[in-house]
């Protein structure tokens, strides 16, 4: 094969079809990633838990320090819920799933299970 043979194969052709590659490339790069939709995880208020297991679960599912599974486990008392995490669908979905199979409240005779917890799409 002679060298512009080869030549010609190797080089891409200099037409406006490589103009459009790179400017395709171009827009992909300006384009921003869609954020996914958030939603609240819901945790709802029963005489079946202790505070103390309100703060304990808070701490250990959510990483909640002290003062604000309290600050939590007050709101959920007197409003009857509260926010306790907003996030992607499928990271509320696996914590309102960990707040269902985290037990009964051992404190409380009457405690049969866990708490009830919900997702919302945030508004």
């Amino acid at each position: 094969m002679s060298d512009s043979a080869a030549s010609a194969v190797a080089d891409p052709p200099a037409d406006t079809a490589s103009g459009a590659v790179v400017a395709a490339a171009s827009q992909k790069a300006d384009a921003k990633p869609k954020r996914q939709p958030r939603h609240h995880v819901i945790l709802w208020n029963d005489d079946d838990h202790s505070y103390q297991y309100v703060v304990s679960m808070l701490k250990q599912l959510f990483g909640h320090p002290l003062e604000r599974g309290y600050t939590l486990a007050k709101e959920i008392d007197e409003k009857g819920r509260a926010v306790v995490l907003t996030t992607t669908k499928e990271h509320a979905e696996l914590k309102r799933d960990q707040i269902h199979a985290f037990g009964a409240d051992r404190l409380v005779a009457r405690s049969k299970g866990s708490m009830s917890a919900s997702i919302e799409p945030e508004a």
